[in-house]
Protein backbone atom coordinates (compact mmCIF):
# COMPACT_ATOMS: atom_id res chain seq x y z
CA UNK A 1 0.00 0.00 0.00
CA UNK A 2 2.75 2.39 0.99
CA UNK A 3 4.54 1.81 -2.35
CA UNK A 4 1.35 2.47 -4.31
CA UNK A 5 0.82 5.80 -2.58
CA UNK A 6 4.47 6.71 -3.05
CA UNK A 7 4.28 5.87 -6.78
CA UNK A 8 1.10 7.91 -7.15
CA UNK A 9 2.63 10.93 -5.40
CA UNK A 10 5.83 10.72 -7.44
CA UNK A 11 3.89 10.31 -10.69
CA UNK A 12 1.73 13.33 -9.88
CA UNK A 13 4.77 15.43 -8.99
CA UNK A 14 6.48 14.40 -12.23
CA UNK A 15 3.45 15.39 -14.30
CA UNK A 16 3.22 18.75 -12.55
CA UNK A 17 6.90 19.30 -13.16
CA UNK A 18 6.53 18.58 -16.87
CA UNK A 19 3.57 20.95 -17.17
CA UNK A 20 5.47 23.70 -15.36
CA UNK A 21 8.44 23.24 -17.72
CA UNK A 22 6.48 23.62 -20.96
CA UNK A 23 8.13 25.81 -23.57
CA UNK A 24 6.26 28.84 -24.83
CA UNK A 25 6.93 30.91 -27.92
CA UNK A 26 9.13 33.91 -27.13
CA UNK A 27 7.40 37.16 -26.31
CA UNK A 28 7.88 40.40 -28.24
CA UNK A 29 10.80 41.60 -26.11
CA UNK A 30 12.66 38.27 -26.45
CA UNK A 31 11.99 38.25 -30.21
CA UNK A 32 13.26 41.82 -30.71
CA UNK A 33 16.31 41.09 -28.57
CA UNK A 34 17.14 37.94 -30.55
CA UNK A 35 16.85 39.80 -33.88
CA UNK A 36 19.00 42.66 -32.58
CA UNK A 37 21.69 40.24 -31.38
CA UNK A 38 21.70 38.45 -34.76
CA UNK A 39 21.80 41.76 -36.70
CA UNK A 40 24.58 43.32 -34.68
CA UNK A 41 26.61 40.55 -33.05
CA UNK A 42 26.31 36.96 -34.28
CA UNK A 43 25.81 37.35 -38.05
CA UNK A 44 28.97 38.38 -39.87
CA UNK A 45 29.49 39.92 -43.28
CA UNK A 46 27.86 43.24 -42.40
CA UNK A 47 30.15 45.33 -44.61
CA UNK A 48 30.56 42.81 -47.47
CA UNK A 49 29.20 44.10 -50.78
CA UNK A 50 27.58 41.95 -53.44
CA UNK A 51 29.99 41.81 -56.41
CA UNK A 52 27.24 40.45 -58.71
CA UNK A 53 25.22 43.07 -60.60
CA UNK A 54 21.45 43.03 -60.09
CA UNK A 55 20.56 42.17 -63.68
CA UNK A 56 17.46 40.24 -64.71
CA UNK A 57 19.74 37.34 -65.68
CA UNK A 58 21.48 37.23 -62.28
CA UNK A 59 18.19 37.55 -60.37
CA UNK A 60 16.76 34.69 -62.45
CA UNK A 61 19.90 32.61 -61.75
CA UNK A 62 19.39 33.35 -58.03
CA UNK A 63 15.74 32.29 -58.29
CA UNK A 64 16.82 29.05 -59.95
CA UNK A 65 19.49 28.29 -57.30
CA UNK A 66 17.03 29.22 -54.53
CA UNK A 67 14.43 26.94 -56.12
CA UNK A 68 16.86 24.06 -56.10
CA UNK A 69 18.54 24.51 -52.69
CA UNK A 70 16.17 26.54 -50.48
CA UNK A 71 12.60 25.85 -51.59
CA UNK A 72 11.89 22.97 -49.19
CA UNK A 73 11.98 25.28 -46.17
CA UNK A 74 11.30 28.74 -47.63
CA UNK A 75 8.83 27.94 -50.43
CA UNK A 76 9.26 28.87 -54.09
CA UNK A 77 8.51 32.53 -53.38
CA UNK A 78 10.72 32.79 -50.28
CA UNK A 79 7.65 33.44 -48.15
CA UNK A 80 6.96 29.89 -46.92
CA UNK A 81 4.05 29.33 -49.31
CA UNK A 82 3.16 25.64 -49.27
CA UNK A 83 5.72 24.67 -46.63
CA UNK A 84 3.68 22.64 -44.15
CA UNK A 85 6.10 22.86 -41.22
CA UNK A 86 7.32 26.47 -41.55
CA UNK A 87 5.34 27.82 -38.62
CA UNK A 88 5.67 24.68 -36.49
CA UNK A 89 9.43 24.79 -36.02
CA UNK A 90 11.03 26.55 -33.08
CA UNK A 91 12.08 29.08 -34.17
CA UNK A 92 9.67 29.21 -37.13
CA UNK A 93 11.07 29.54 -40.66
CA UNK A 94 11.08 33.28 -41.40
CA UNK A 95 9.58 34.76 -44.53
CA UNK A 96 12.41 36.09 -46.67
CA UNK A 97 10.20 39.12 -47.38
CA UNK A 98 9.87 39.99 -43.67
CA UNK A 99 11.23 43.28 -42.41
CA UNK A 100 13.64 41.39 -40.12
CA UNK A 101 15.22 39.45 -43.00
CA UNK A 102 15.24 42.37 -45.41
CA UNK A 103 17.00 44.50 -42.75
CA UNK A 104 20.14 42.36 -43.12
CA UNK A 105 22.80 43.75 -45.44
CA UNK A 106 23.61 41.80 -48.59
CA UNK A 107 26.82 40.65 -46.92
CA UNK A 108 24.94 39.38 -43.88
CA UNK A 109 22.50 37.43 -46.06
CA UNK A 110 25.45 35.86 -47.90
CA UNK A 111 27.07 35.04 -44.53
CA UNK A 112 23.84 33.35 -43.37
CA UNK A 113 23.64 31.36 -46.62
CA UNK A 114 27.28 30.28 -46.22
CA UNK A 115 27.29 29.57 -42.48
CA UNK A 116 23.70 28.89 -41.50
CA UNK A 117 22.21 30.06 -38.21
CA UNK A 118 22.61 28.00 -35.07
CA UNK A 119 20.45 26.84 -33.28
CA UNK A 120 17.81 27.31 -35.99
CA UNK A 121 17.35 24.77 -38.75
CA UNK A 122 19.14 26.98 -41.31
CA UNK A 123 22.02 24.84 -42.60
CA UNK A 124 25.34 26.11 -43.88
CA UNK A 125 25.81 25.86 -47.64
CA UNK A 126 29.47 26.77 -47.94
CA UNK A 127 31.00 24.12 -50.18
CA UNK A 128 27.58 23.26 -51.63
CA UNK A 129 26.86 26.59 -53.33
CA UNK A 130 29.49 28.59 -55.17
CA UNK A 131 30.05 32.20 -54.08
CA UNK A 132 28.40 33.34 -57.30
CA UNK A 133 25.28 31.24 -56.61
CA UNK A 134 25.06 32.51 -53.02
CA UNK A 135 25.33 36.14 -54.16
CA UNK A 136 22.73 35.50 -56.88
CA UNK A 137 20.38 34.08 -54.24
CA UNK A 138 20.86 37.33 -52.29
CA UNK A 139 19.79 39.24 -55.43
CA UNK A 140 16.68 37.05 -55.66
CA UNK A 141 15.90 37.68 -51.97
CA UNK A 142 15.92 41.41 -52.73
CA UNK A 143 13.49 40.91 -55.64
CA UNK A 144 11.00 38.34 -54.32
CA UNK A 145 7.71 37.76 -56.13
CA UNK A 146 4.33 38.31 -54.52
CA UNK A 147 3.53 35.68 -51.87
CA UNK A 148 1.86 32.63 -53.36
CA UNK A 149 2.42 33.72 -56.95
CA UNK A 150 4.75 30.80 -57.73
CA UNK A 151 2.61 28.11 -56.11
CA UNK A 152 3.60 25.41 -53.67
CA UNK A 153 6.99 23.68 -53.79
CA UNK A 154 6.99 20.65 -56.04
CA UNK A 155 9.49 19.11 -53.63
CA UNK A 156 6.59 17.60 -51.72
CA UNK A 157 5.22 15.93 -54.86
CA UNK A 158 8.27 15.68 -57.15
CA UNK A 159 11.43 17.52 -58.12
CA UNK A 160 11.39 21.32 -58.29
CA UNK A 161 13.44 21.21 -61.49
CA UNK A 162 14.31 18.51 -63.97
CA UNK A 163 17.74 16.89 -63.24
CA UNK A 164 19.36 18.49 -66.30
CA UNK A 165 18.25 21.95 -65.07
CA UNK A 166 19.82 21.66 -61.62
CA UNK A 167 22.43 24.28 -60.72
CA UNK A 168 25.91 22.84 -60.62
CA UNK A 169 26.93 24.18 -57.17
CA UNK A 170 30.28 23.56 -55.64
CA UNK A 171 32.95 25.41 -53.74
CA UNK A 172 34.96 28.11 -55.46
Amino acid sequence: MYLRVLRLVLSGASCCGLIACSARPPGPIETRTAYWVKQHITVGGRSDKNPILATAENIDAGKHAFGYFCVECHGRDGQNTGVPFATRLAPPVPSMASAQVQAYTDGQLKWIIDNGIFPSGMPASKGTLSDQEAWQIVLYLRDLPRAGSLGDPKAYSGDEYEPDQAPQGGAN
